[in-house]
């Protein structure tokens, strides 16, 4: 029998235990520790029946791992991330990689000088469904494409926020917690963004935040994309309820992505492929089919990539200079609403950053 890829989770929060409970049921990966602060997660953790430590630091004191999972708050990600590197450790970090894309620049150059692989868990890179998609799409399903509507549109109960009183304070909206899931999917899917205008709406609840903002995104290849996201909209129309990824979330029948191209249109995620019956004209028919997927766990799609990586037997699906730049949208998105202005991204390589002023 080989043997089991050590793996340690770092956070025992909603995703960090679901990431445990992955890791444990995977035949060829053993999770090795669980790095908790707080004395309720910890008592969660000890469940586990592996050791378990408050801080980084003192797991690398005692144990050596192939590899660290950090499902902790967004602001410990560069110091956190930053130990393992130093520790020679690869790194699989939830996403948004970092608070800012200038945090994430020092993990992703920090993880490139030591030659440490690092990965950002944008898991629905893994979905089934998404790789279809990609497939599809990559093998000229609907042509070129045109154009990309994206609409994220949810309400998030009162008591949402009621027990996480920082979610109301300014800079904690839906732009900053939500829209880089599907921003990394349409860059996923059209390529990298060039520039970005977008208009936001302040909170109807009174928090210091917005609550809904729409955004078009330029793509190198032509491509335009138009963005929706909100968390106070009552919609079947988000990836969260149309994915069934999540079971926590009620799922309905509805497509949250249209995919528009020269010759056919894709529908996400019901993979409708729809094409006219000889060449593109309205007044033909048109009709569409159905592309079929795996339809395993994108978490533990995930986990088995990383620990694939670990062993050399694959590069990162989604390295930290993707997730660098999934970022970088994301803040374009923030700056160009706060500004009203259009706002150009640098096409630089290997790094694509936030020009400092207007397009």
């Amino acid at each position: 029998m080989s043997k089991k890829t050590e793996i340690v989770v770092a956070g025992f929060g909603l995703v960090g235990r679901r990431h445990a409970e992955v890791i444990r049921r995977a035949p060829n990966m053993s999770l090795a520790a669980i790095v908790e602060p707080s004395p309720e997660g910890q008592l969660a953790a000890r469940a586990c029946d592996v050791p378990v430590f408050a801080t980084i630091e003192e797991m690398f004191s005692i144990s050596k791992p192939e590899g660290v999972v950090l499902a902790t708050p967004t602001p410990f990600h560069l110091q956190q991330g930053l130990t393992c590197i130093d520790a020679g450790c690869p790194v699989l970090i939830e996403k948004p990689i970092a608070v800012t894309s200038e945090e994430a620049l020092q993990l992703t150059e920090a993880a490139d000088r030591a030659g440490i692989p690092l990965l950002v868990g944008h898991h629905r890179r893994h979905n089934g469904m998404v790789q279809a998609a990609k497939l599809a799409l990559t093998q000229g399903a609907v042509g070129d494409i045109r154009a990309v509507q994206a609409t994220c549109w949810f309400y998030k109960p009162d008591h949402y926020f009621e027990v996480a009183p920082w979610r109301v304070q300014k800079g904690a909206g839906p732009i900053s917690v939500n829209l880089v899931h599907d921003v990394d999917l349409l860059r996923h899917f059209c390529g990298d963004v060039t520039s970005v205008q977008a208009i936001a709406v302040p909170s109807r609840r009174g928090f210091e935040n917005e609550d809904l903002a729409t955004a078009i995104l330029r793509f190198e290849s032509g491509a335009v994309a138009t963005i929706s996201v909100s968390d106070s909209i009552v919609s079947p129309w988000s990836w969260e309820l149309t994915a069934r990824e999540n079971p926590a979330y009620p799922a309905t029948s509805e497509s949250c992505y249209l995919i528009g191209g020269s010759e056919g249109g894709l529908s996400l995620p019901d993979l409708r492929v729809w094409r006219h019956e000889d060449k593109p004209d309205w007044w033909t028919p048109i009709s569409a089919k159905n592309l079929t997927c795996r339809m395993d766990d994108p978490l533990a799609v995930q986990m088995a990539h990383f620990a694939a990586v670990i062993t050399g037997e694959e590069t990162p699906l989604v390295s930290g200079w993707e997730g660098l730049r999934s970022l970088e949208v994301v803040e374009a998105v923030g700056l160009s609403s706060r500004s009203g202005r259009e706002i150009a991204l640098e096409q630089t390589t290997p790094r694509k950053s936030l020009q400092q002023g207007f397009a």
